[in-house]
């Protein structure tokens, strides 16, 4: 093989864990999940976690890593990645990292972006109007000074809005480019990175399947049981789409129905922010996949290329 490691990227429901899990069993390699809210114990249907049938035949890592009631976060999960990749390059196995987390991505192949240090005065300023005005307006002036960004960030994560609003204050510029411009080399020469890419309607349409397959499997009922858990969740795991809407649904402001629609637009809504990233990445070996592609047609072109 050219290299030892390959990344395998796509918006959500693409079917890159499906190649991952084939190439993985094909070459006696290990997976490392690139998954910031897979990374959750017991927060399975929703997160789409690989079944335990593929968890027995292949070894995964970076999943079920944590408490709901912690959090996470990029660096967070660098410091619990790259000792795990280490180990599988020193057994000899193909490392097969898979994900759509495009932060995460860019953490793993080229660090982290620490950007400008904190402003105390202007991090208060935004989280009292934030307390005060609500979320949506700080929201709102993202999308005019970095639309980018916001189409990245979801409209409820407090934190990153707020970290975007204020390094454009403290520099001028905004976050997605100095982001952009930090990570805008290729890929280091030990990884292959590969893209999966269809039809955006044919995406959309295994998006939708597959929240109706998460409703069917009892997500209402895995929320319901993570919220009466003795510790609350943390920030990241109430925001996770699936979740956030069910929680409203629980406490009674939506119908399910109405929940289920929200997850379908809101899950439409982080693909299109994965498409956003997955532009500025360099070095990305892209294949468009027919909407009946058999995964070991998938595998084959796959293996061409790192060959």
């Amino acid at each position: 093989m050219k290299t030892s490691k390959i990344l395998i990227l796509g918006v959500t429901a693409s079917g890159k864990g499906t190649l991952a899990f084939e190439l993985a069993r094909r070459l006696d390699g290990q997976i490392v999940s690139v998954d910031s809210m897979k990374v959750y114990r017991r927060m399975d249907i929703g997160t789409a976690k690989p079944p335990a049938d593929r968890r027995r035949q292949v070894r995964y890592h970076m999943i079920d890593v944590l408490e709901p009631s912690e959090a996470s976060s990029a660096g967070l999960f660098l410091d619990k990645a790259i000792p795990i990749i280490e180990r599988i390059r020193l057994l000899g196995r193909p490392v097969v990292a898979v994900g759509g987390t495009a932060l995460y991505i860019k953490a793993l192949l080229h660090g982290l972006f620490d950007g400008p240090g904190a402003d105390p005065s202007i991090r208060a300023e935004l989280r009292l109007r934030a307390a005060t005005e609500g979320l949506d307006g700080l929201y709102k002036e993202l999308s005019r000074v970095d639309p980018g960004a916001a189409g990245r960030i979801h409209a409820h994560d407090a934190k990153r809005i707020i970290r975007a609003l204020e390094v454009f204050r403290l520099t001028g510029e905004p976050i997605s480019r100095l982001q952009t411009q930090f990570n805008g080399d290729s890929p280091p020469g030990d990884w292959t990175v590969i893209g999966l890419r269809r039809d955006k309607a044919e995406e959309n349409r295994r998006m939708n399947l597959r929240v109706k397959r998460m409703i069917d499997e009892g997500l209402a009922e895995e929320v319901k049981a993570l919220l009466a858990e003795p510790q609350p969740l943390s920030h990241q795991a109430r925001s996770a789409i699936g979740y956030a809407e069910i929680i409203d649904h629980l406490a009674g402001q939506i119908s399910l129905e109405w929940a289920v629609e929200r997850i379908k637009k809101n899950t439409r809504r982080l693909a299109k922010g994965q498409r956003t990233w997955f532009k500025t990445f360099r070095g990305v070996h892209w294949l468009d996949i027919e909407p009946e592609e058999p995964a070991e047609r998938t595998v084959e072109r796959v293996l061409a290329l790192w060959q």
